[in-house]
């Protein structure tokens, strides 16, 4: 019979396998905590209390109150004006004064567009706002797809230069803008009294740039690259690319132009001293002394028509387009 040696170091039969235990994901040190741990709110008022009866008529409440204590601060100057050209001018002068007009005689309004020839203020006005909403689009779209998507090479220290105006006051060059106007460089030429005073310092907005330029930045640079490809000059790709893309930037910026120049004072007061070319604000201003007070306020409202119109007509783009471009992905 054979005799069988076995090797102390090795047993003579392997045992099993033990059974690999079964894979689970671990956590991470945080989230074993935030499960061992109550949750905590970092707010006022939790989610459950908000969700009771309690919570819910309380939130409401306030969000109420608060709204609507927001919008009379807002609001009660445009009624007080609004209200104030209906009153007579012995209500006006009355302390207190009275919330309500006596009676309701919306023919002041017709008597302040009468005697302040409001329809030549609101004509000239309307020409100075359009003639810089085109200039604007002209000069800023093109220094802004020029700086965005052409690259020259101190493209960024005309970008640096033109945000560092931003933060010089107005009235600082208030003085070098009206003798640049009186006499300009080079040519000599004087543009007192005349729409170019308003429209080249309007088109002259280092914000407007900036606005434009983050835009364009956000927009692919492979959908131009391709254009290129096909043969598209770089203002073939601005026209027909750049720009259709562009139209919410290209909304606000037009919408602020225009406000910006109809809302403007001092400029065109300095500028515009002939009577028969003064905007409408100047020219209110300047009849406002020979005028009843009712007159005068019922003028003013008829000066802020328009803007309130084209704010209330476009506030969604206004929003739209001053948050676009501003992330990417």
């Amino acid at each position: 019979m054979p005799k069988v040696t076995v090797r102390p170091d090795r047993p003579a039969t392997a045992p099993p396998p033990e059974p690999a235990p079964p894979k689970t994901r671990r956590r991470s040190r945080r989230a074993r905590a935030s499960a061992a741990e109550p949750r905590e709110f970092r707010s006022l008022v939790s989610p459950h209390t908000l969700n009771t009866p309690r919570g819910r008529l309380i939130y409401w409440t306030v969000l109420t109150c608060v709204v609507v204590v927001f919008t009379a601060v807002f609001v009660f100057p445009l009624y007080w004006m609004v209200t104030g050209a209906l009153k007579t001018p012995e209500e006006l002068a009355q302390i207190p004064p009275g919330f309500f007009p006596s009676s309701l005689d919306f023919g002041v309004y017709a008597e302040a567009w009468e005697q302040l020839d409001l329809g030549l203020f609101l004509t000239n006005t309307v020409v100075y706002a359009g003639g810089a909403w085109l200039l604007t689009l002209a000069f800023d779209v093109s220094a802004a797809y020029a700086l965005s998507k052409l690259r020259p090479v101190l493209g960024k220290a005309v970008l640096g230069m033109m945000l560092s105006t931003l933060m010089i006051p107005p009235m600082v060059i208030l003085l070098p803008a009206y003798l640049t106007v009186k006499e300009l460089p080079i040519l000599g030429w004087d543009l007192l009294n005349t729409p170019w005073a308003i429209w080249l310092p309007a088109a002259a907005n280092g914000f407007f740039v900036f606005l434009l330029k983050r835009f364009f930045d956000s927009i692919p640079r492979e959908l131009l690259e391709a254009a290129q490809i096909d043969g598209a000059s770089a203002g073939r790709i601005l026209w027909s690319i750049v720009l259709p893309v562009s139209r919410p930037i290209l909304g606000v910026v037009s919408i602020l132009s225009v406000v910006n120049v109809w809302k403007d004072f001092v400029w065109p007061l300095l500028v515009l001293p002939d009577g028969e070319k003064m905007t409408i604000s100047v020219g209110i201003a300047s009849l406002a002394a020979r005028m009843p007070q009712n007159v005068m306020i019922a003028s003013l409202v008829i000066a802020s028509i328009p803007t309130m119109v084209v704010f209330l007509l476009f506030q969604r783009s206004i929003m739209a387009g001053l948050t676009a471009g501003s992330l990417k992905g």
